[in-house]
């Protein structure tokens, strides 16, 4: 089978509610991102965004609560004891954080991530979360994205007034990272189990990677129901153990987003690209994110938005690709 046709029968699938299989997946990612071919698989990927997505953009904004060390060191990750990036350990309290869920959502975030490092605690998180849900009002889903937690903490997370949890199985877990892949899994369960929905992004993508992994991360997305889909490309930073492996190239995040909208069809509507990409917008990716705070791809605690990424940049990415986009425009 050409790789055209290919891409037609995948975007059928797509749109008639089809899962696709691994091999499937595998194929489309190994098309030439620098062939023509690859913008025909862009093309089909927007055009099931526009249906299953409803043409809509969403911002998805990232507080990044605590900037502390992190004894896990992962191979990528800022927050790394081992790497001695974090210098002044600072945390915003819940009155900051309130404020920067307040700015988010009068500019229509439809999604405020409270980002901690991973053993923050979930009993303070909850009250985060309930402060938040006091004194905030608005049409927005809280996500927690956080360490690892149980069936109980779920419930108590969604009583408090989260809707969502953002966990996933990083590419080579345990191997790149210091977690037990069955602890991420029994996390990932344990949201399955409870009200929570679950998004999950294949994370973090680098030149490393094999589409075979990269298509088993995403099987894995779509094993435990993940609502909101995507991919999250490695940012290379400097005095960690992977950043002399250059990132992907934005035509590879692209390529890979579109394959996720095509695989994901209806099944997870919403596909997010991070770091924000026009051409992964343009690809299908109808979510992108601005955050700010603690990140764990830059070595300081931003005090403004990461990379001078806003809402107002994104509004420009969504409608300049043809998505319809409900944030406020002042």
């Amino acid at each position: 089978m050409s790789d055209k046709d290919l891409i037609q029968e995948a975007k059928d699938k797509a749109l008639n509610g089809e899962k696709l299989d691994r091999d499937t997946i595998i194929a489309l990612l190994e098309i030439d991102p620098d062939s023509e071919d690859v913008e025909m698989l862009g093309a089909a990927a927007r055009e099931v965004a526009s249906v299953v997505a409803g043409n809509n953009g969403n911002v998805w904004a990232s507080i990044g609560i605590d900037y502390k060390k992190c004894a896990m060191s992962c191979d990528f990750c800022a927050f790394g004891q081992k790497w001695g990036l974090v210098q002044k350990e600072s945390e915003r309290s819940a009155e900051e954080v309130i404020e920067i869920v307040r700015r988010f959502v009068s500019l229509g975030a439809r999604w405020i991530t409270l980002r901690t490092t991973q053993f923050y605690g979930i009993e303070r998180l909850t009250q985060v979360v309930r402060d938040i849900r006091s004194t905030v009002p608005g049409d927005y889903r809280i996500v927690i994205n956080t360490g690892e937690f149980d069936e109980t903490d779920a419930e108590l997370l969604a009583e408090a007034g989260a809707q969502m949890v953002y966990h996933t199985i990083r590419l080579r877990e345990g191997v790149n990272t210091r977690f037990k892949p069955e602890d991420r899994i029994a996390t990932l369960a344990s949201v399955n189990c409870s009200p929570l929905d679950l998004a999950y992004l294949i994370e973090p993508v680098g030149i490393e990677h094999t589409n075979a992994e990269i298509a088993d991360i995403f099987l894995t997305a779509m094993k435990y129901n993940a609502r909101l889909c995507g991919v999250m490309a490695r940012v290379p930073l400097p005095g960690t153990p992977l950043s002399d492996y250059p990132q992907i190239s934005e035509r590879r995040h692209a390529q890979i987003v579109a394959v996720t909208r095509l695989a994901a069809g209806y099944h997870a509507p919403d596909v997010c690209a991070h770091p924000p990409s026009r051409l992964a917008v343009e690809w299908g990716a109808n979510v992108v994110v601005v955050e700010t705070g603690a990140i764990p791809r830059e070595g300081e605690d931003c005090k403004t938005e990461w990379h001078g990424f806003d809402l107002e940049t994104a509004r420009d990415y969504f409608t300049n690709a043809g998505y319809s986009f409900s944030g406020r425009e002042n």
